[in-house]
Formats: structure tokens, C-alpha cells, sequence
């Protein structure tokens, strides 16, 4: 399920952190989530499709590294990033 390459050229927009910028954290990051978000659609038609499933979670995986290693080298960097494509509710905090 990969992503149209108009489709990669927006987010690569939306995301980019300068002009021409394709390969960072950030970028990175929301392409994966892009392509979660389809697979995940996928895969509720179609439950036994276990291949797909696996590639799910290498995904996923591989993001949660990539947070990770930007957390490491800019904690700000990174819960922008998370609040950015959602994966993190700041909500829950602001008790």
C-alpha cells in the first residue's frame, strides 16, 4: 500500500524542516504515519491478511525508533512531531 508520489510530495511539504529537506526525523516520521494509517485501513477489511500485519508492525517499530532518536538529540523536536501527525493527546496532561 504504498503511498502516490503526490501524495508523498505533500506531506514531504508539510513536514519538511527546510527547502529540499526529504530525509529527516520529521519527514520520516510522517511518511510512516501515513502509511500506518492506510495499512490500519486495510487491514480492518481484510483481518487474516497476516503478511500485511507483520509489515504493520516493522512499521510501527520503526517509528517509535525514529522518536526515540529524536528525543534523544531534541525533546522539543520530537513531541511536536508526535502532537504533529497524533500520536500523543497533550490533553491528558492538563490537569
Amino acid at each position: 500500500m504504498p503511498l502516490s508520489p503526490k501524495q508523498k510530495e505533500e506531506v514531504i511539504k508539510q513536514f519538511q524542516t527546510t527547502k529540499g529537506d526529504t530525509g529527516s526525523p520529521e519527514v520520516q516520521i510522517a511518511l510512516l504515519t501515513e502509511r500506518i494509517n492506510r495499512l490500519t485501513g486495510h487491514l480492518k477489511d481484510h483481518q487474516h491478511d497476516t503478511h500485511s500485519r507483520r509489515g504493520l508492525l516493522s512499521m510501527l517499530a520503526k517509528r517509535r525508533r525514529l522518536i526515540n532518536f529524536l528525543g534523544k538529540i531534541n525533546k522539543k523536536r520530537s513531541s511536536t512531531i508526535e502532537k504533529k501527525v497524533g500520536i500523543k493527546d497533550d490533553t491528558k496532561n492538563k490537569n
